[in-house]
């Protein structure tokens, strides 16, 4: 393999958003127009949907100083994708596609920004052009609000999210003590088959305002011990503030959501159920057992995109990981993934970039460790409190425009 190929190189976005996805990409942008490797540098619009349909813009044609505001604009700026590439052994039709693409602009460099499945996609693409003698280096940059892949300490975008989950919970627990006999407070919160971002509503308990509850998918769940337990706190404290992942399942592995809702029972094309509607169910069940006034909220959305509660540490590190992997695949790397590697200990956090093979990746989940959590399950220890807080430090220097954070408005000329 030439260490010195000459090439165009694709960006694209997959999967869901987080509050950080656009600073990976002006990561790898910025590597990519700094490179000598590298002669043009495209963006796929949609994720591998863009470069089957040769929907790629040039980022050479973009303004310098809109660019840099993708560090505070959230949402996936070039769109997303949940588009499932088959096996190419079974259907390679869409594989043949894409070294067309590649072959068209002259494509030696592909980056692909996303979580588990994507990881997945950029694997076979790796491997289908090492066996069709196309020379071009393939790496993934991470992100997942999720923190569930396998090959990296965390992931990029988790830090914010349990940043603005942390605030998030630490208000709402507040407001519940307004009144002398409060609310149930019911927050759901993202994790279809992980608990590390219910986890990190916990972080809130360092000033003791902290949820009473926290209920992750790592352990079956159980609706009348939850009744139960709430009934509990709520005779003691006359509120309680309860988390839980949108992904809890009882003891037979059914979600719990689909107890209330066939949304549940929904798949997208990767097999996953559509979450949601959990809070409302739970809330209800408890109001109908114990009279209590109920508060469910569902924050949905709002915790991948809340760009104004961005993590610096998050930001900083997830430029790194879009940097370091165009400078990796430019000096001779490919098929790698760029995962964090952390040295923590007493006041000091150092993270720097590991490459992981993309095989090690793709379709492996990371679940919360059950060492991490307390005794009954319902909270964390320590030791997760010392995992987590470091990668919420900090905030942005936003940019500002009518009073509020000004985003990236980018020209998107057509390739």
């Amino acid at each position: 393999m030439k260490k010195d190929l000459k090439g165009t190189c694709i960006i694209g976005q997959s999967g869901g958003p987080t509050s950080v996805i656009n600073t990976s990409l002006l990561g790898a942008v910025k590597a990519g127009l700094a490179s000598s490797s590298i002669t043009r540098v495209l963006g796929a619009l949609n994720g591998i949907e863009g470069v089957l349909k040769d929907e790629l813009i040039d980022f050479d044609k973009e303004d310098p100083n809109e660019l840099e505001l993708l560090r505070q604009t959230p949402a996936s700026v070039l769109g997303s994708c949940r588009y499932k590439l088959k096996d190419y052994n079974v259907d390679d039709k869409d594989y043949r596609r894409i070294l067309e693409i590649f072959r068209k602009y002259d494509v030696r460099y592909f980056f692909y920004n996303g979580g588990n499945d994507s990881m997945d996609t950029c694997n076979k693409i790796s491997k289908f052009m090492i066996e069709n003698n196309y020379e071009c280096r393939v790496m993934g940059i991470p992100k997942t609000i999720d923190n569930d892949l396998a090959g990296t300490d965390h992931c990029p975008g988790y830090g914010s999210a349990a940043k603005y989950i942390a605030q998030i919970c630490t208000e709402l627990a507040l407001d519940a003590r307004v009144y002398p006999n409060g609310p149930v407070v019911i927050l759901e919160v993202m994790g279809r088959n992980a608990g590390w971002m219910a986890a990190s509503s916990a972080l809130a308990g360092i000033h003791g305002v902290g949820p009473d509850l926290i209920f992750l998918p790592e352990v079956p769940f159980d609706l009348e011990d939850f009744i139960e337990q709430t009934k509990e706190i709520y005779a003691k404290k006359k509120t309680a503030v309860i988390v839980v992942s949108e992904g809890i399942r009882d003891k037979d592995g059914i979600y719990i959501s689909e107890y209330g809702s066939d949304l549940a029972k929904q798949k997208d094309s990767f097999g996953h159920a559509q979450m949601g509607g959990l809070a409302a169910y739970l809330g209800n069940a408890l109001k109908r057992a114990t009279g209590l006034k109920v508060r469910p909220i569902e924050l949905s959305l709002l915790q991948r995109c809340a760009s104004h509660s961005v993590s610096k540490a998050d930001s900083d590190e997830a430029y790194m990981a879009g940097y370091e992997a165009v400078r990796y695949a430019t000096s001779g790397g490919t098929d790698k993934m760029a995962g964090y590697k952390v040295v923590r200990e007493k006041d000091y956090y150092r993270c720097s970039i590991e490459f992981v093979p993309l095989e090690q990746v793709g379709g492996v989940e990371v679940h919360f460790p059950k060492e991490w959590m307390n005794e009954a399950q319902t909270g964390v220890k320590k030791e997760f409190i010392d995992y987590c807080l470091p990668l919420i430090q900090g905030e942005l220097d936003y940019v500002k425009e009518d009073g509020m954070n000004k985003f990236a408005k980018l020209k998107k000329v057509k390739a």
